[in-house]
């Protein structure tokens, strides 16, 4: 169990200023950063975003032609089924790249060689996924504009109207898939160069400091009837909805709403999360919120109150960094 940095009684008013210079830090830091996920260079996924049983699929076959790459398919897959081989949705969609039947029949390819092509079956599904990605982006190839976009809007849209509008047609259910793609593309993706401040990391470390020493809840959201007490997630999802960002309620869903920035690039506002799986994002089982000097803003467990606590432990899975439209791109079930 980790150790509270601070003990609760005088969590107050010099942990309280520490934590505002802190986040006032956010904003000298960020002047001095470059840019972002980096456009241009290829982009190989992120530590643990794709669950390890999927990770050799996603990456070799995420570059099967130039209109698609790892953490751009690992989006899709992710927006599909959360990565599940079992999902099947109420239009009959199935397995993890969640094909209609009619799709399968054409599109389907027996991606492990085993001389049958599974739906239900990631090492058949995913490789179709790829494919499939591919030959729209052919089917669409002489159209203007950036072939990703135009491949993307033409799975959403169907090809005709890629054509017909050249380019991403003005469907705004097509618009918002392209651009929701393109952001979780980004929460899959490594991080190529320093990731960029999230502007509104003050105001959710100010809200959370607020929190500091009270009681632990599990399923906590930090309603009047639940005494205002929160659990590990709760307490970020409440502390981003503040600043007006809406992240999903658990932590492993909250981990893709942006990008990920290494340990030693950590800022004040990031969430920081553990897991007893660190090949799996799936897998994670808690977060906190990272306030700088390797401590975080921790909801801990059942008993313990909303403290400081050290982040540097086996467990540490890795970081986000939230942005707003990270969070936006996120589905609402996964």
């Amino acid at each position: 169990m980790r150790k509270a940095w601070i003990a609760v009684g005088v969590a107050g008013g010099s942990a309280i200023a520490f934590v505002m210079l802190l986040a006032v830090g956010v904003y000298v830091v960020a002047g001095n950063l470059a840019g972002g996920v980096g456009g241009g260079a290829a982009k190989t996924l992120a530590k643990g975003a794709v669950p390890a049983e999927y990770q050799k699929l996603v990456a070799t076959w995420g570059n099967l032609c130039p209109a698609i790459n790892p953490a751009l398919l690992a989006a899709q897959l992710y927006q599909e089924s959360g990565f599940n081989p079992k999902a099947q949705s109420h239009a009959a969609a199935q397995g993890i790249a969640q094909f209609i039947p009619g799709t399968w029949a054409t599109h389907g390819v027996d991606g492990d060689g085993d001389g049958d092509r599974d739906v239900w079956d990631p090492k058949d599904a995913i490789p179709s996924a790829a494919t499939y990605d591919c030959a729209l982006a052919g089917y669409v190839k002489d159209v203007p504009g950036n072939p990703t976009e135009n491949m993307l809007a033409s799975y959403n849209a169907g090809a005709y109207a890629v054509i017909k509008y050249s380019g991403v047609p003005p469907y705004k259910e097509t618009q918002n898939y392209v651009q929701r793609i393109l952001s979780l593309e980004k929460s899959f993706a490594a991080p190529v160069g320093r990731v960029d401040p999230s502007k509104q990391a003050a105001g959710a470390i100010a809200y959370a400091q607020k929190k500091l020493g009270t009681l632990y809840l599990w399923g906590g959201n930090g309603t009047a009837d639940q005494g205002g007490r929160f659990d590990c997630s709760g307490l970020t999802k409440a502390a981003y909805e503040s600043v007006g960002i809406t992240l999903p309620r658990v932590a492993n869903d909250q981990y893709n709403a942006g990008p990920h920035p290494a340990r030693d690039e950590l800022l004040p506002g990031d969430l920081v999360f553990f897991s007893d799986d660190l090949t799996n994002s799936r897998a994670i089982r808690h977060v906190g919120i990272y306030v700088g000097g390797g401590y975080m803003i921790n909801a801990p467990r059942p008993g313990a109150v909303i403290r400081f606590d050290p982040i540097d432990t086996p467990d540490y899975f890795g970081a986000t960094r939230v942005t707003e439209d990270g969070a936006k791109a996120l589905p609402t079930t996964v």
